[in-house]
């Protein structure tokens, strides 16, 4: 068991959330971070967040703490931000994608785990994640080039990097998953059901053979 603190990069969803309970079944002392960034559906994600983080009880879980890194002036009229035009459960995952998101994500982090002491930060990205900014080339240059620049060794740590969702999800199985949050247009409180997100969540669950307990406001469309 390592005694060196390590902060994890989360959002509250299926990856990051079991991400963070695998680490903690080690007893590494566990810093989760998580950064605003003014999108639409932030103030429920939060509140799931703050559940799952009540729910895990572990003695090397360290208080959340909560960065802001605004993309409202970058975003404009984008669907993350105003909440129109969210992409559908028919939509392919490319429609969902965030321009530059694991850079803005990414250099906040590292730089709160170099003036904080913290020797590196991980993130739940998977073998099949198809973004640009979530390639090994990429995290590999980033990570040089952030601490280059404040001469600091923080390390991007991805755990997951080789594994596909269904893996993942079976290193879940024993946490509150209910309590993790997907949606991109969450409704009452809930998830919609009928979002890109929603439909990777259910898909997920039906994937790892598992209980999906998610309550969702409204079933998948035909």
């Amino acid at each position: 068991m390592s005694t060196s603190p390590i902060a994890v990069l989360i959002s509250g969803g299926l990856d990051s959330a079991i991400l963070l309970g695998d680490i903690l079944r080690t007893g590494q002392p566990t810093q989760p971070l998580y950064i605003r960034s003014g999108l639409h559906y932030e103030d429920v994600e939060l509140q799931y967040l703050r559940r799952y983080l009540a729910a895990l009880k572990s003695p090397a879980l360290r208080p959340l703490v909560e960065l802001s890194m605004p993309v409202t002036d970058l975003y404009g009229e984008h669907w993350s931000i105003t909440g129109r035009g969210v992409p559908g459960d028919d939509m392919p995952d490319e429609a969902v994608f965030l321009p530059g998101r694991n850079v803005l994500l990414l250099a906040k982090a590292m730089l709160w785990c170099h003036l904080n002491q913290v020797p590196a930060v991980a993130l739940g990205s998977l073998q099949t994640n198809p973004f640009p900014d979530a390639t090994p080339e990429f995290f590999a240059g980033f990570e040089a080039l952030v601490n280059k620049a404040v001469g600091s060794a923080v390390k991007i740590s991805l755990p997951f990097a080789g594994m596909k969702k269904t893996a993942v999800m079976q290193r879940g199985r024993d946490l509150p998953l209910e309590l993790s949050f997907s949606c991109i247009q969450p409704r009452d409180g809930l998830h919609c059901g009928q979002c890109n997100k929603c439909a990777e969540r259910k898909h997920a669950f039906a994937d790892a053979r598992m209980v999906d307990r998610t309550e969702y406001k409204l079933e998948t469309r035909n």
